[in-house]
């Protein structure tokens, strides 16, 4: 099976997208996964999307391995918007398509004619998607605005840590990944709705806003109880026990005996099984009054096995899972055995790219792997396919509109 041949649910759907950096990447790469062709802009005044350039791993001159794992499977065209023929050629585009994602400034789509209002009369079935900092309709909307700063005022750097350290972050831009994902769940039920009516829509998400729902059932517990969440010791949860990290003789494991069920079977996998009934932790409640005692007497059991050693007891028996770092998750066999890890073919040819392969399957199928476009290697075909003329695509190549 070829990777056109395959039969994907986004097959059929195109979408623009004027973005860069992660956040809107990230999202757009996820349709592109399921087969929506997506058509990346990239001004060619500035050398394109600016994660080209973000080090410090380089394939080569604007081929960034960081811009190679926000990209996959996309296709890249160079058009300088701030060109009024720029702008025309984009509403062409837009007539042929389902959607247009930007991942821009609150304040400038409506300043740039990328909302629906401004395309509408391109494609009234054109369906809009704005992600930004902190939303178009606000004081805020001008505010730049990145992953960290979000973690921080919706409150994740003080769930984050030790009790008596600092705030923190998460390790990974968790922020801008979800947002990505929320953005384009918006965009397909646009789409949905707009083939029903023919009518499009603009579709709004920030990173704020996700940032701040995510806070989720620890939201429902201040607003309604009054109960303000801090961090816990060793990345405990707030009310199940045990549910955090153990420490073993070689490293760290985190166990989640998040039924009550788990308990007893745990305490026999551990060769204590007094431990089940004992009344200071027999259960949830009790666990949660006497966590520190619990977990000195399962460290003291635990650091006497290797962390491989109890997943061997533990696996499938008990929630647990070994502490890796990122070397050790990427090489670990289920990783590497499941095929979630794979060579990305560069259709310009040349050394191909490994790289994760995205987490929805369809099928069975195995995932779309082509590598991140070449900057403006898609531009002829598309101005092509729009019925521009040589000549006309050279004014544009001279007018350094592409």
């Amino acid at each position: 099976m070829t990777q056109s041949s395959r039969n994907l649910p986004l097959d059929g759907v195109t979408v623009i997208a004027v973005e860069q950096y992660g956040a809107g990447p990230f999202g757009t790469m996820l349709l592109a996964d399921l087969g929506a062709e997506v058509i990346k802009i990239e001004n060619p005044a500035e050398g394109g999307d600016v994660g080209r350039a973000v080090g410090p791993y380089m394939f080569g001159a604007g081929d960034s391995q960081f811009f190679q794992a926000f990209n996959r499977n996309k296709r890249s065209m160079t058009l300088n918007l701030k060109h009024p023929e720029g702008m025309r050629v984009l509403r062409r585009l837009v007539g042929e398509a389902d959607a247009i994602l930007d991942n821009l400034r609150g304040d400038l789509p409506e300043k740039l004619g990328l909302d629906y209002a401004s395309l509408k009369e391109a494609n009234p079935a054109i369906v809009c998607a704005h992600l930004s900092a902190y939303g178009r309709d606000n004081e805020r909307k001008s505010w730049p605005g990145y992953d960290y700063l979000m973690q921080a005022e919706a409150g994740y750097c003080s769930l984050t840590g030790e009790p008596d350290g600092p705030p923190a972050r998460f390790g990974v831009s968790i922020v801008d990944m979800m947002t990505g994902l929320m953005t384009v769940f918006g965009l397909v039920s646009g789409v949905l709705g707009a083939r029903k009516t023919g009518v499009g829509m603009d579709v709004d998400v920030s990173l704020f806003d996700t940032a701040l729902h995510n806070l989720n059932y620890l939201a429902t517990w201040y607003l309604n109880a009054g109960h303000l969440q801090g961090r816990e010791p060793r990345g405990a949860h707030p009310s199940l026990t045990p549910s955090q990290l153990y420490r073993t003789k070689d490293g760290w494991m985190f166990l989640m005996c998040n039924k009550e069920k788990f308990w007893p079977v745990l305490a026999e996998c551990v060769g204590r099984p007094e431990w089940g009934t004992d009344p200071r932790y027999a259960s949830f409640k009790a666990r949660l009054a006497n966590r520190d005692s619990l977990t000195r007497d399962l460290d003291s059991v635990l650091v006497t096995r290797t962390t491989a050693e109890w997943m061997e007891t533990l696996g499938g028996v008990v929630p647990a899972s070994p502490v890796y770092d990122v070397g050790q998750a990427l090489d670990n066999p289920f990783v590497r055995d499941g095929g979630r890890v794979a060579s990305f073919t560069r259709t310009e040819g040349g050394a191909p790219v490994e790289g994760l392969v995205g987490p929805v399957r369809i099928d069975g199928q195995p995932p779309l792997t082509v590598a991140a476009p070449a900057f403006g290697a898609d531009t002829d075909s598309v101005l092509g396919r729009l019925g521009l003329s040589a000549d006309e695509v050279a004014k544009l190549r001279a007018d350094k509109v592409v």
